[in-house]
């Protein structure tokens, strides 16, 4: 076995995913814990512990307790190298989190158990089931009172339309929580309500060990025994083939905040989960045991690091080895590259990788050469696709609150629409430049960033607009005729590419059927 089969082989890229509140970063927090990344584990939210969490270290997460930026975390454990990339939960930013498992080979998904599964969860499961990506199970914050388990895993079924199969059972729950009997590795973990210990684990011999009476009581052990019965009974036996295919989801059930069930998932995850999968490119299938590297761009960050005015960018390796200070090729502007200063991440942290092998994020110092979904090769033209962004539903008018800031606004302006937080629309009637997001925080976030990152001061002003529309036609007539009918409508993106800012979804409808001749695309992809 070749050295990069064997860098391939111990490589897991995943991504946790949730519904705001879930525990999604308290569970990313937690599974650095166990691979020595971190040390204390800090509570995010307590004002006790200055400490924040390291995977939200932007400003505006740590006041509002929420991840907005997609993080990207490397670790040891056991011999394998886990690279975590925590999500936005927050819908505002689902954008953010789509392209992000563009870039990974598995997910885990987390549950509240009180809440079930939430509109955010089903609509990123969608995006799971689009790439066949394989998804694990984790069942939140059992120290606290939710619902049956049995309940659980039939929302999970019917809302995320994906066989469940639980590997992990809970004793009781919230007050009475005793804790979970492992049936991936039959054993029982104890619980003990602990924020910076982990559990400790009894081996026994099954389910009819009558150890579990002693730890647990009578009552709670044939509970137990019942419920393993009906599993036996009602789920189909786990197959690892039924998992890495995308048709079944093995379910864990903890408390990630007390630190308990996360490391039964750990210890499944890195025995079942997809080492890195060949990716198709438009031009063919790139294969990860290739010699020759290939790479692409899922997301550019703006001000990794405030005191110098940076952007990064941040690659996923398809193939081959990444080696800092070759010269590889930059698809889009056919220009030859090098890199003296690549870096791998622990969130903010970071440190200068001299070589980086498939499933590995890689963050590279970008001055503006890097575009979101840009390949990177060692010389061969191919084009990696599946990085949408779609067309905004809000916009808004951005001005200038403060004459003397003008060029810090727009290099704030290009930096930020460089991240893909938000589009920027150019208004061709009165030259004012648009805003379009997904969601309404944005706005916020973009004019605090503005403030405290470039120091430049925005309004908002509002405009009714229904959607943002890409037009483009073969019948170059039918197009000037539509821009001069629609001149007050139209703009141009930071492509220059034409854009209908359409006020209603009756004046779009008719639109189009007045316009045969002319395509509308509601993604930048076309």
């Amino acid at each position: 076995m070749s050295r990069i089969d064997e860098e391939i082989a111990r490589r897991r890229t995943f991504a946790i995913i949730s519904h705001p509140d879930a525990g999604k970063t308290t569970l990313t927090e937690k599974l650095l814990l166990f691979g020595g990344a971190i040390h204390v584990a800090g509570a995010v939210k307590s004002n006790k512990i200055r400490k924040t969490a390291t995977s939200d270290w932007m400003d505006i997460e740590k006041q509002r307790g929420i991840s907005v930026a997609t993080s990207v975390m490397g670790f040891d454990y056991e011999g394998y190298k886990i690279n975590i990339l925590d999500t936005p939960g927050h819908q505002d930013f689902a954008e953010d989190t789509y392209r992000t498992l563009t870039a990974v080979d598995s997910v885990i998904i987390v549950v509240d158990v009180a809440k079930g599964v939430e509109q955010q969860t089903r609509r990123l499961m969608e995006v799971c089931r689009m790439r066949n990506t394989p998804v694990i199970i984790f069942v939140n914050k059992l120290d606290r009172e939710g619902r049956d388990p049995f309940d659980i895993l039939d929302e999970l079924e019917s809302e995320l339309k994906i066989a469940v199969r639980p590997l992990s059972w809970p004793i009781s729950m919230g007050q009475s929580f005793k804790g979970v009997y492992n049936i991936f590795q039959n054993s029982l973990d104890l619980f003990t309500p602990d924020k910076q210990k982990v559990t400790e684990r009894i081996e026994i011999s099954g389910a009819d060990d009558p150890q579990i009476d002693d730890y647990v009581g009578e009552k709670n052990a044939s509970k137990l025994r019942e419920d393993l019965e009906l599993i036996e009974g009602v789920y189909p036996e786990f197959e690892v083939d039924d998992y890495l295919s995308g048709q079944l989801a093995p379910v864990f059930f903890g408390s990630a905040l007390n630190t308990f069930g996360v490391k039964e998932l750990l210890d499944c995850f890195i025995k079942i989960a997809p080492a890195p999968k060949p990716i198709l490119a438009e031009e063919r299938e790139v294969r990860p045991s290739e010699d020759a590297f290939s790479g692409f761009v899922f997301k550019i960050h703006a001000n990794m690091d405030p005191n110098h005015r940076s952007c990064i960018a941040f690659v996923k390796i398809c193939s081959g080895t990444f080696i800092r200070n070759a010269n590889y090729l930059h698809v889009r502007s056919g220009k030859y590259l090098r890199f003296s200063a690549p870096t791998a991440f622990m969130a903010q942290k970071k440190s200068i990788v001299d070589e980086a092998f498939p499933g590995d994020i890689v963050g590279i110092p970008d001055t503006g050469n890097f575009k979101i979904g840009d390949t990177l090769t060692e010389g061969e033209v191919i084009h990696f696709k599946g990085l949408p962004s779609f067309s905004p539903e809000m916009f808004k008018y951005i001005e200038n609150s403060d004459p003397m800031k003008a060029k810090q606004l727009n290099k704030g302006i290009d930096q930020l629409m460089d991240e893909g937080v938000a589009q920027l629309f150019v208004n061709q009637f009165n030259g004012r430049k648009i805003i379009g997001t997904v969601g309404q925080l944005q706005f916020e976030v973009i004019q605090y960033r503005l403030l405290h990152e470039y120091n430049a001061q925005c309004r908002w002003e509002p405009i009714s607009l229904y959607k943002a529309c890409w037009i483009e036609s073969d019948d170059n007539d039918a197009l000037d005729a539509f821009k001069r009918r629609k001149h007050q409508f139209m703009a141009l993106d930071r492509e220059g590419r034409d854009v209908f800012l359409a006020d209603s979804g009756y004046v779009l409808q008719m639109a189009q059927n007045d316009f045969p001749k002319i395509r509308f695309h509601f993604t930048s992809e076309f």
